[in-house]
């Protein structure tokens, strides 16, 4: 039967019929009368219901007291009944006694006759609870009997007894008792709320359940190890195993163990504690009994021990009588042994209950149920089992413990340090391995444990066996042996029918450490639900498998241990058992796929191909791992990086005819997998559509979208032209990603960040390893140790920590920087942990992992330090600050060795030092350690180590700072994150920029190569992380376009004028994606561009304010003009192209007729210009940051209207189709619809909740249409100013907008019936339910416009990462 509620020692009980605490009263240890008492002895000792007078004075512990004949009355069926009502939670008895050694003689039932002894008083809360529900006792209680047993608990003397006789009326006795009682000790009210239970007073003693006191240790003198030498004498006389040589504590289930002891109180009953082969059972039993205090209120008659193991009949009978021996052996008549089990059954139940009441039986290891009912009389055991079930055949009642299966990681080190006399800092590295490879197994480990003692220098050789399970090869020891675990297997599967042993076959192709829900297995066995609980049951019983339950259902699943030993048992089937549940699941599901909502969808996503693989089905495989409808299922469930991960686990399987499909898939997943798990959920078709048309993914895509006619699916025509050069991008964190590093193996990476988190994931595939919620604040950095056991982290908190980078356990704090850590860095050698950290408050501190101290303070920073690094030989430490230094230390002593004034590189044209603070951001050892690379603002600096000497530096940007660097191993290659969202790569040597790596979306924190360079990765604001691989970085090019352009739509061709590189401008067929024009570079940067109707001009301003019209047959510059002192931001030809007008950061507008060299200023903003759209008849619509609106005469240069739009700037205006009104968008929230004739505001539309950026007419100019800043639209009704829809109302994780920033341009469709708009990424609208049809991730963001063809199927646009989209309705 299964175990009823915990019920904690001495404490809190509930329900009829619950068991009576442990037998209270102060303990005094007398020798104990051996034998039964002789005839007579006790004439005046009655039971229940005689009316013969009681004799003054009774022995403590009789057997046969009235409430002891009640309780026994109940029967088994009431005590299961009542053992299942719950038990509130309670106090648990204090103390445990550990120790090892055992010895001493046996506890005396009997106690001093006719008085109690004295004890300190009663809890301040029993009391209370005794005064709170008085009323209710002395209504209810009778107390001859209650008085009765609290005399045999000698908590009551006789002269007492005779007081409360001697009230007049029952009630006045029931409240002499409690006055009596109230004047007493905690042991007094345990024997009260005991007797109010076996009187049958279960409501009354409930009243007072909450009140019990905790159980305290003995106080009698104890021996050094904590036992007293009566606990040993009851131990080694009853023959309980001594501790192993080497013992770890498991204080829960010791305690467990313990407080099912105290339920059983001093009623007969069974304790089983069951667990599979070799999980401790044994040890944590002997070690619950070495509790003195458990001993002396539970079982003063003694403990006798047997181990009984895998019997017949006969050898249970020799168990038997050799048990009845021990118990007679000092008895004054030799009796002959039992001869049959039944004499045998009768001779241990007259020993238990005259000889040794109040005693426990343990059985230890019991096998067969049957066996059990030779003990079965009415005393207290407790078995030991693999059986959960076992003893279903018996009756009493009945507690369970579970033990689980396996030792924490932690647990496992401690007993291998033991064995082989090290600290666990000390342990090699091997150790961790080791404990992984035993499962846990206290058995295999303590196996391992005695061979490394022996033979110390077998560490790896061990490792080696136990990965490669070569179980055989591995020795027993005197201690313990490894294939009892086999044995104990083996047997209990023996033991099993032999239908249900195939059904235990199946089993073997479970996943390690994964619980399988009941509805797989339906499915695998064709069986209902009931029938599937039935067969599973069997198995839990007997410790064969386990089982959770998950809310309604259950999920079962199998030990390591179990599992390696059926794999091993049934290898030649695995094939075959695979291929059948992979049958079975085909069968069941046919051409669909599991759905959430179904308990078993988990399982078959996360574990279909592991069968598929395991039954060498490639085909099915293929048509699985291939299938985007599965990876989109998959994907949406588990995100991407379990499918990564199974392209290379199953890479043999997949690749047997060809491994590019496999390849393909992988690397679609790698580098949209930040996209794949993440909501709301991109279209994978559209994702697909984007890949290289040769890819099996396209080709997949493609096929999809002929199918789907009624979706919206476009084709990106020039994605030729672009080279993916990362090879995975993983989205761990919640929030800006601050830092990332390698560990030495490159097999993990570990990232913090603003969400407080560290993750460790894997390199290959972005499976997430860890995840700790590791502070309070912002984790700033974090570095894996050379041995990559540890990561440590530091964050805003002003703390820095350790972590096993396997486990998640945190191995030490440092709390002693007083303002934020910003830097942390291991030592570079494995053997000795030294961290190095450093701070806002201008120290730097060296910590000793194995020492778990601060070895050295580094004082000499005015500022904050931002950064610390140890050399290649850990010699010494460079840091980083502030105060605009670089100072080098001796690792050794924390001596200052040198500094550097960073400062002094940064001086004006009058070589005066800048004014502005110099902040020393980072710097990077080379490999020799004889140079330091450092970062400050925009430059790169390499010193001389010896002579602190600059080698060389370098400006790497005018328009960003340099966030971080790192050398390549190789020495050449520098590596730096800049605050534009890119990276670059640099030859230090030539000076030279090597590569541009676009693809963050926001500030880059950090750039890390590989300890072997072949890899780098870099981490971002954007939540991502890059792994790049450095030599197809290397062989890129690093040009990119501006997201100024512009587009014409020609007889079907797109026509792209776009600035390439800053300097150069192309002309580009967006159709074929060739280059058909590129002017030569020119002297000042390229600002704005622009093309004539008829193709044959094209004009560009330049920062320089200078604006140039050229020929686009040939490129020849026509026409130079220095119009402005300031960049020009627009510039557009009139239909007749003779006229170019522009602006720029002013408030003129200047109308240019290039091929007559005249000019018209349009003088009348008061600031600077936003832009301006040309309409009819020769005029001119303007809008200014002035918040005004304002229709000019180019022609004469006069103002005609001007509107007062705004209180803020005017970001954005639109004509009507017909042009008789405008709308108007502003920083101030609003939108308004203007009419020109009347030069007033028709409607202003407030609905907004941020700047409205941009807004357009639909053509047949019912709809207005708006965008702001928060990434939503909104469509409005021309005539009313009524609002329509609502566009975006989603949104994603930590609130951010499903637009992915500002909207920033719209355009309708021609029948008004679709929008697109730009912003983070382009969408695409159904205008009549405000429902998004389709969303284009562009690599980048921030996407300033949206070009559209006239008949609305091609779309061109340029993100931030200089990447020109052009796209086509597919």
């Amino acid at each position: 039967m299964r175990a009823g509620p915990p019920c904690p020692a001495g404490t809190t009980f509930t329900g009829p019929g619950a068991p009576p605490l442990p037998a209270a009263g102060a303990f005094r240890p007398v020798r104990h009368v051996r034998g039964p008492p002789a005839a007579g002895s006790d004439p005046g000792t009655h039971s229940r219901g005689s009316a013969a007078p009681r004799r003054r004075g009774r022995q403590r512990g009789a057997l046969f007291g009235g409430g002891r004949q009640r309780a026994a009355r109940a029967g088994p069926a009431q005590a299961r009944k009542e053992e299942a009502l719950p038990a509130p939670p309670s106090r648990e008895p204090r103390g445990t006694g550990c120790a090892s050694g055992l010895g001493g003689a046996r506890l005396g039932a009997g106690g001093c006759r006719g008085s109690a002894l004295p004890a300190r008083n009663m809890d301040v809360r029993s009391r209370n609870y005794l005064l709170m529900n008085r009323q209710a006792l002395e209504n209810d209680i009778k107390t001859s009997y209650i008085m009765d047993r609290m005399i045999s608990d000698e908590v009551l003397t006789l002269q007492e007894e005779e007081r409360v006789k001697q009230q007049n009326t029952r009630k006045e006795r029931a409240a002499m008792l409690i006055n009596i009682i109230l004047t007493k000790d905690n042991n007094s009210y345990r024997s009260f709320y005991n007797a109010l239970l076996h009187e049958g007073y279960k409501d009354l003693a409930a009243l007072l359940q909450d009140g019990i006191p905790a159980v305290l240790s003995g106080n009698r003198k104890s021996s050094m190890d904590g036992m007293t030498s009566y606990v040993k004498t009851i131990l080694c006389e009853g023959g309980v195993p001594q501790r192993p040589v080497v013992f770890v504590t498991r204080p829960k289930l010791v305690d467990a163990i313990k407080k099912k002891l105290y339920c059983l109180g001093s009623d007969p009953g069974w304790v089983t504690v069951y667990g599979m082969a070799g999980c401790g059972k044994t040890v944590l039993t002997a070690e619950a009994l070495r509790d003195p205090q458990l001993l002396e209120d539970c079982f003063p008659g003694g403990v006798h021990w047997i181990s009984v193991g895998k019997q017949d009949k006969a050898g249970l009978l020799i168990k038997l009588q050799n048990l009845c021996s021990r118990l007679e052996h000092d008895s004054t008549l030799s009796q002959r042994p039992p001869l049959n089990i039944e004499e045998a059954k009768d001779r241990l139940r007259l020993l238990m209950l005259r000889k040794y009441p109040r005693s426990l039986l343990v059985l230890d290891d019991i096998w067969d149920s049957w066996v059990l009912k030779a003990f079965d009389n009415q005393c207290q055991v407790l078995i030991t089992s693999r059986d959960r079930s076992v003893t279903d055949a018996v009756a009493g009642n009945k507690y369970e413990v579970h033990v689980e299966s396996g030792l924490a990681h932690e647990k496992g080190l401690e007993i291998l340090s033991l064995f082989v006399n090290m600290k666990i800092s000390e342990l090699p590295e091997q150790a961790n391995s080791l404990v992984r490879e035993c499962k846990g197994s206290p058995l295999v480990i303590s196996l391992i444990g005695a061979l490394l003692r022996d033979f110390p220098s077998r560490w790896e050789y061990y490792l080696r066996q136990l990965q490669n399970k070569q179980f055989r090869r591995i020795r027993k020891s005197s201690s313990y042996d490894y294939e009892a675990l086999d044995e104990a297997m083996s047997i209990s599967v023996e033991q099993l029918d032999d239908n249900y042993k195939d059904y235990y076959k199946d089993l073997s192709i479970l996943p390690k450490d994964v619980k399988v829900p009941t509805k797989v297995l339906c499915i695998l066995w064709d069986m209902e639900t009931e029938e599937v609980e039935d067969i599973l049951q069997e198995f839990v019983n007997k410790s064969l498998l386990f089982c959770d339950r998950n809310g309604k259902s259950f999920h079962y699943y199998l030990h390591d241990l179990q599992l390696d030993f059926l794999t091993e048992k049934n290898r030649n089937q695995l094939q075959e058992l695979h291929k059948n549940i992979v049958n079975q699941y085909k069968k069941y599901y046919k051409l669909n796929t599991p759905v959430l909502s179904q308990e078993d969808c988990m399982y078959w996503y996360n574990f279909l191909a592991y069968h598929m693989a395991g039954a060498k089905m490639q085909q099915e495989l293929c048509d699985l791992m291939f299938s985007l409808d599965w990876i989109k299922a998959k994907t949406e469930l588990v995100g991407p990086a379990h499918l990564i991960h199974e392209y290379v686990e199953y890479s043999s399987v997949l690749d047997q005819k060809d491994s590019t499909v496999r390849e393909n898939f992988q690397e679609f997943l790698s580098l949209n997998g930040h996209l794949l798990g993440r909501q709301p959920f991109p279209d994978i078709i559209q994702l697909g559509l984007c890949q290289p048309e040769t890819s099996e993914v396209y080709q997949q895509a493609k096929l999809h979208a002929q199918r789907e006619t009624g979706t919206f699916y476009l084709e990106w025509v020039n994605k030729k032209s672009l080279k993916n050069l990362y090879r995975l991008v993983v989205r761990p964190h919640r929030d800006a990603v601050y830092h990332a590093c390698f560990s030495k193996d490159r097999q993990r990476i570990a990232s913090c960040g603003a969400d407080k988190t560290l993750q460790v994931f894997k390199a290959e595939s972005g499976e997430r390893l860890l995840e700790i919620n590791a502070h309070d604040d912002e984790i700033l950095c974090c570095a894996f140790s050379a041995d990559g056991e540890f990561v440590a982290t530091c964050s805003s908190d002003k703390k820095v920590k350790v972590w096993n980078s396997r486990t998640g356990q945190c191995r030490c704090v440092y709390e002693e920087h007083s303002e934020q850590v910003n830097c942390c860095q291991f030592n570079n050698k494995s053997g000795q942990y030294l961290l190095a950290t450093c701070s806002n408050d201008t120290f730097i501190k060296i910590w000793d992992l194995n020492g778990k101290y601060c070895r050295n303070t580094m004082i000499g920073h005015e500022n904050s330090v931002n950064h610390c690094r140890f050399s290649p030989n850990d010699e010494y430490v460079a840091s980083c600050s502030t105060d605009g230094t670089v100072k080098l230390w001796e690792a050794r002593s924390g001596n200052e060795l040198k500094s550097i004034e960073i400062k002094d590189f940064f001086k004006n044209a009058d070589e005066q030092l800048d004014d502005v603070e110099v902040l020393v951001k980072c710097c990077s050892w080379s490999r020799n350690g004889n140079m330091i690379l450092v970062v400050a603002k925009n430059k790169l600096l390499l010193f001389d180590i010896n002579t602190c000497g600059l080698l060389s530096q370098v400006i790497v940007s005018h328009h960003s700072t340099i966030q971080y660097c790192d050398f390549c191993p190789g020495d050449e290659l520098v590596a730096v994150a800049l605050s534009h969202c890119s990276v670059e790569l640099w030859n230090i040597k030539s000076l030279s920029k090597v590569a541009y790596c676009r693809g963050h979306m926001s500030w880059v924190h950090c750039v890390t190569f590989s300890p072997d360079g072949s890899l780098f990765l870099t981490s971002s604001d954007d939540q991502t992380i890059r792994i790049w691989e450095t030599k197809k970085v290397c062989k890129s090019s690093d040009a990119v376009l501006k997201s100024e352009l512009d587009v014409v739509f020609h007889n079907g061709e797109v026509m792209i004028l776009a600035i390439y590189n800053q300097k150069d401008l192309q002309l580009i067929n967006g159709n074929t994606d060739k280059v058909i024009m590129q002017t030569a570079a020119q002297e000042s940067p390229i600002s704005c561009c622009c093309l004539s109707e008829d193709l044959k001009f094209a004009a560009f301003g330049q920062e320089s304010g200078t604006i140039k019209v050229l020929q686009l047959s040939d490129g020849k510059v026509l026409k130079s003009w220095e119009a402005y002192r300031t960049s020009v931001q627009h510039c557009r030809f009139t239909p007749d192209c003779q006229t170019l007008i522009s602006s720029a950061h002013d408030s003129v507008i200047q109308v240019w007729n290039w091929q007559l060299s005249e000019c018209v200023f349009l003088r009348g903003h008061k600031e600077a210009i936003k832009d301006f759209r040309l309409l009819e008849n020769s005029k001119l619509l303007s809008w200014s940051f002035d918040g005004t609106v304002k229709v000019w005469n180019i022609a004469t240069g006069n103002p005609e209207k001007d509107f007062a739009c705004h209180g803020g700037a005017v970001l954005s205006c639109a004509v009507s189709p017909d042009g008789s009104k405008f709308s108007s968008a502003s920083a101030d929230k609003t939108a308004k619809i203007w009419s020109f004739e009347s030069s007033s505001v028709l409607h202003e539309l407030k609905d907004h909740e941020a700047c409205v950026r941009c807004c357009t007419f639909s053509p047949h100019n019912k709809l207005l249409a708006t965008g702001d800043d928060k990434g939503e639209i909104r469509i409005w009704d021309v005539l009313t100013g009524a609002l329509l829809h609502f566009c975006s109302p989603v949104t994603v994780d930590e609130g951010e907008p499903t637009h992915g920033g500002w909207v920033t341009d719209l355009s309708f469709s021609p029948d008004s019936k679709m929008l697109v708009s730009s912003g983070g990424y382009l969408k695409w609208w159904n205008v009549t339910t405000g429902e998004s049809l389709q969303t284009f991730y562009t690599n980048g963001t921030n996407l300033k416009s949206i070009h559209v063809s006239p008949n609305f199927k091609l779309y061109v646009t340029v993100d931030n990462l200089g990447i020109l989209y052009v796209l086509q309705k597919f």
